[in-house]
């Protein structure tokens, strides 16, 4: 395993910036998340780490030797693609053995870590068997056992996930977790599914435009995001405006909204609010809690408007004066709330109210 650290990268292709001054640590056996809207930056990041693009500025180390002009065959990495790019007239144990022999592996060896991979992997009882006679599954199998085979010090995933259907993704999702951890990889991992992300990352990035907005666990990006546009991406948010009314009271702000004055707390080390500075607050919709009396606090007052049931969850969309829809996520309910004219509060804990500086919006 090696530890991975990119400084001050930049890329341009033509007039579009498609990475702006990028720098990050990615620690050794580290299972590390890129994420981000589409045209963010996080392929270019990602094939920047495997060789296949020269910056225009800036350096990426393995360690602590400098890789920047190191070509991809020399980096002891290995990438899986989002399309496999298996060999469809080879068997799959062909596939996964093709890596060695091209570095002239001595033939008993290559049979021998063959063997051990598709163990690794489940799939010993498929070795013979044709690309196109596998399933999705199998064929991610087979794509992330010849990625395996040739021992590399960091495994890069470009959204391996992304052909699979619901179950076999979920099932996946802790299969390559387990193996990353199991063969001591540095792994980069790009996906724009949120879910896949907050399930198995140690850490993450979430890029914007080029640029890093926030690096975090899983936790800290969905319970503290520092900005609107992390708030937005990583799961579900109900955003509120408001101005500062009071100064720091144990790490909580007053701030007056359209809806009343609400206490919270700020995400962001390096920002302090101050009394009169406009914010937005991030509240998430299974962070509020429905009741028919007004608790008095961090509340808001609406209508229901809407009910979807999903069997763990129940949402609600709770109509406001203005015409603004709350959304609410009620887990695991007993009591279904249904939409009519009858008043429902909405309150969240201090907690759960997250102020965001607008101007890093």
């Amino acid at each position: 395993m090696v530890s991975i650290t990119v400084e001050n990268l930049s890329k341009r292709f033509g007039k579009t910036v498609a990475l702006n001054d990028i720098s990050l640590k990615i620690e050794a056996g580290e299972l590390f998340f890129l994420l981000g809207a589409s045209g963010c930056g996080k392929t270019t990041l990602l094939r920047h780490l495997a060789g296949f693009y020269s910056p225009d500025k800036g350096k990426i180390l393995f360690g602590s030797e400098d890789v920047t002009s190191t070509p991809p065959h020399k980096r002891n990495t290995a990438m899986m693609f989002q399309s496999y790019a298996l060999w469809p007239h080879m068997t799959v144990a062909r596939n996964i053995a093709f890596g060695l022999e091209e570095r002239k592996i001595p033939r008993a060896e290559i049979k021998q870590r063959v063997i051990e991979v598709l163990d690794t992997v489940k799939m010993t009882e498929y070795s013979e068997r044709k690309i196109n006679e596998l399933s999705g599954g199998q064929q991610q199998r087979t794509a992330l056992a010849r990625a395996l085979i040739v021992r590399p010090q960091c495994l890069l995933l470009d959204e391996p996930l992304s052909n699979l259907d619901a179950k076999l993704r979920l099932e996946m999702r802790s299969e390559i977790r387990r193996i990353c951890k199991q063969f001591g990889l540095t792994a980069v991992y790009v996906t724009h599914d949120q879910k896949e992300a907050l399930s198995i990352a140690d850490r993450m990035a979430i890029l914007d435009a080029g640029s890093v907005s926030q690096v975090g666990t899983a936790q800290e990006i969905y319970r503290s995001p520092r900005t609107k546009s992390v708030a937005d991406f990583i799961g579900e948010t109900n955003f509120i405006t408001g101005t500062v009314k009071q100064g720091n009271l144990e790490n909580y702000w007053d701030v007056i909204t359209p809806y009343g004055s609400f206490n919270g707390r700020k995400a962001d080390p390096e920002w302090i609010p101050e009394a009169g500075d406009s914010v937005t607050l991030s509240i998430r919709p299974e962070a509020f809690m429905l009741s028919e009396t007004n608790p008095g606090i961090n509340a808001i007052t609406g209508k229901m408007a809407s009910l979807t049931y999903l069997g763990e969850i129940a949402q609600y969309g709770i109509s406001l004066e203005d015409g603004e829809l709350l959304q609410i996520a009620a887990l695991n309910p007993s009591i279904l709330h249904q939409p009519g004219e009858l008043q429902y509060h909405a309150s969240a804990n201090r907690d759960d109210v997250i102020l965001i500086r607008d101007a890093t919006s």
